[in-house]
């Protein structure tokens, strides 16, 4: 910490301020002197006399009057004598009081000499105490500046001791990650492979069945299409035969042959009906073989289904509907509009027996 120079005027401050102190002193000294010296009797005249003319004198008078005068020359030369010892007494008095004022002078000269001389040394030890004290806080400034560079540099070291750590941590986590992501894709891979195998068992089992069922199909058409056929042909044959027989026959072989007739087209008509309805059927996961339903339906003369319904349940609800849904599918069967009313009355509300296997044709 840098001391400032007193200026000129500071510099003579002090020491004025102590001679005007000074000066007051002794003028005070001085007065009190002279309100502590007693007060002197008041002067008497030296001689008081009155000298009278008188015309006629005696000598004893005359004698007397000079006595008298002579007394009070007497008198009067003491009275000098003792006023001038008093004026003497006075006189040193007053150089002893200015003496003693002029020592009270020096002694107080003496006194701000001392007293400038312990200020400038208090301020000398001041300006000693700042110096140490400028000394000692430029140490601790020092000292601080060494201890904040040092504390910097220990954080500078610590925060590159830290991000080593993290970038280490953070090379860990990527090799870690890599290694997962690695060991991942090999069993996404391997869990793709077997996605793959298993997909392409399935889609060759699949196409498999696909294949087969597309035979079966196949032979169901043809076997159906063979039916209905045979079933048409067979009508078509029964028909020109009844009505030959009818026609070179009496009544009651016309009827029995009827009647004979009406039983041979009626089982073609079944198996027609079960053949069309097996082309619609959609074979549930719970139909077994030996499940038997029992349908009732409803068909117009043209051949128009008109109603389905379960007479007797196979006891698995998902087949019945199954064979309730492939009967409506048929809609309508245009071989029945040749029919006699006779031969079509049986169908108008028949039941019909329907197994797993009927429609699986």
């Amino acid at each position: 910490m840098q001391q400032r120079e007193p200026s000129a005027s500071e510099s003579y401050f002090w020491p004025s301020v102590w001679a005007i102190a000074l000066h007051v002193l002794v003028f005070g000294m001085l007065f009190v002197s002279f309100a502590m010296t007693p007060e002197l009797p008041p002067a008497k005249p030296i001689v008081q006399a009155t000298l009278y003319q008188l015309k006629s004198k005696s000598q004893a008078t005359t004698q007397t009057n000079q006595k008298i005068a002579g007394e009070a020359k007497k008198t009067a030369s003491r009275q000098t004598e003792v006023e001038q010892m008093e004026q003497k007494k006075v006189e040193q008095q007053k150089q002893e009081a200015v003496k003693a004022a002029e020592q009270k002078k020096e002694e107080a000269a003496q006194k701000a000499e001392a007293a400038r001389e312990a200020a400038e040394a208090k301020k000398a030890e001041e300006a000693a105490k700042a110096a140490e004290s400028k000394k000692a806080d430029e140490a601790k400034k020092a000292a601080e500046a060494k201890k904040a560079e040092e504390k910097q540099l220990a954080d500078v070291a610590k925060k590159k001791a830290e991000e080593e750590a993290k970038k280490k941590a953070e090379e860990e986590a990527k090799k870690q990650a890599a290694e997962e992501a690695k060991k991942k894709a090999a069993e996404d891979a391997k869990k793709k492979a077997a996605e793959d195998a298993k997909k392409t068992a399935a889609a060759e089992e699949a196409k498999k069945k696909a294949a087969e069922e597309a035979k079966k199909k196949a032979a169901a058409d043809a076997a159906k299409k063979k039916a209905v056929e045979a079933a048409r042909k067979a009508a078509e044959d029964k028909k020109a035969q009844a009505l030959a027989e009818l026609l070179s026959d009496t009544t009651e072989r016309q009827q029995a042959l009827a009647d004979e007739q009406g039983d041979q087209v009626a089982g073609s008509f079944d198996d027609l009906i079960r053949a069309r309805a097996a082309e619609g059927w959609a074979r549930p996961p719970s139909a077994r073989k030996n499940m038997t339903v029992v349908l009732q339906i409803g068909m117009l003369p043209d051949g128009t289904i008109t109603s389905v319904s379960v007479s007797r349940s196979s006891g698995d609800a998902p087949f019945d509907n199954s064979a309730v849904a492939a009967v409506k599918n048929i809609g309508r069967l245009t071989e029945m509009q040749g029919l006699k009313p006779s031969e079509f009355n049986p169908y108008r509300s028949f039941k019909m027996t329907f197994t797993p296997e009927d429609l699986a044709l």
